[in-house]
């Protein structure tokens, strides 16, 4: 049963991977893109990391798992906030 609900996650995972990769391809602005990208990838690698966290037996493995999930949250809301507000100042001329 756990490997069915693991599979499962990976799965979902895959499907927000490819749901945002899309998005980035077919959204109008960079803003929309950015959007697609950090909720879908997070919410997508969140999926695959409680996937995978099912199928370990090692605590410590589900823990560093977790651990670089958050790291890359993150990583991601930093960056697409930084990526954002140059965008946002070059549109203003600033």
């Amino acid at each position: 049963m756990t490997e069915i609900l693991a599979a499962l996650l990976v799965t979902l995972g895959l499907a927000f991977f490819i749901a945002g990769s899309i998005g980035l391809l077919r959204l109008p602005d960079l803003y929309s893109r950015l959007h697609a990208l950090t909720k879908a990838d997070n919410v997508g690698l969140g999926l695959l990391v409680m996937g995978l966290a099912l199928l370990t037996d090692d605590p410590f493995i589900a823990l560093k798992l977790v651990l670089i999930w958050l790291l890359v949250m993150a990583a991601s809301s930093a960056s697409a906030h930084l990526i954002a507000q140059r965008a946002r100042r070059r549109e203003r001329g600033t």
